[in-house]
């Protein structure tokens, strides 16, 4: 389980693709605390560490984790979100995150809101994911609240801080994040369609 507050930036070194996997290759300054077959969120997907070298740790996606989020869009040089799992006990300051993204989004606008920015979200409704005004949705990994909530669509406001210490001040209209939705919601969603 995460929280969806982001520890720290990584930065991608290196990409192998082994058959229908990745392996990544993150260097960070969290990576030589890590320990081998520790659970690391990566733009809010939950990866196993496989390997550590000084300042990098390696992990590996799979073909499922390739087809529900962006990490196959990655590059050598991209910025990636990074969280360890929430200790038992601590405080809770985000909102439940599980690590396991719903789908990926499209990012459509992004507005600055004099301090502030706005940005838009569009996501395909195949899966049945939602989202609601001031309800918690995962981007990138980031816990976020919604703002102007849509069918399919959504807002959230990034302060200052977020923007600067996460990978939202690399976003840009038209790259793909990755959405992991409540999953308070999605149960009470399954729960209604019964």
């Amino acid at each position: 389980m995460f929280t969806g507050i982001i520890e720290e930036l990584g930065e991608i070194v290196s990409l192998k693709t082994d058959k229908e996997n990745i392996h990544l290759t993150v260097k960070s300054k969290i990576s030589a605390d890590l320990k081998i077959d520790q659970s690391l969120a990566h733009n809010g997907i939950c990866l196993t560490v496989i390997d550590l070298n000084n300042d990098t740790h390696t992990v590996t996606a799979i073909k499922e984790t390739i087809d529900k989020s962006n990490i196959g869009h990655l590059k050598i040089g991209d910025k990636v979100n990074l969280e360890r799992a929430m200790k038992l006990g601590a405080r809770l300051d985000g909102h439940i995150v599980q690590g396991h993204v719903d789908q990926i989004g499209k990012c459509t606008a992004i507005d600055e809101a004099d301090g502030s920015w706005v940005f838009t979200f569009n996501y395909e409704d195949k899966y049945d994911n939602l989202t609601i005004e001031k309800g918690s949705v995962t981007v990138n990994g980031v816990s976020l609240t919604v703002v102007n909530s849509k069918n399919n669509s959504f807002s959230v406001a990034i302060i200052p801080f977020t923007f600067e210490h996460t990978n939202f001040g690399n976003i840009k209209v038209d790259d793909y994040v990755n959405l992991e939705f409540d999953v308070i919601g999605k149960y009470v969603a399954k729960l209604l369609v019964r």
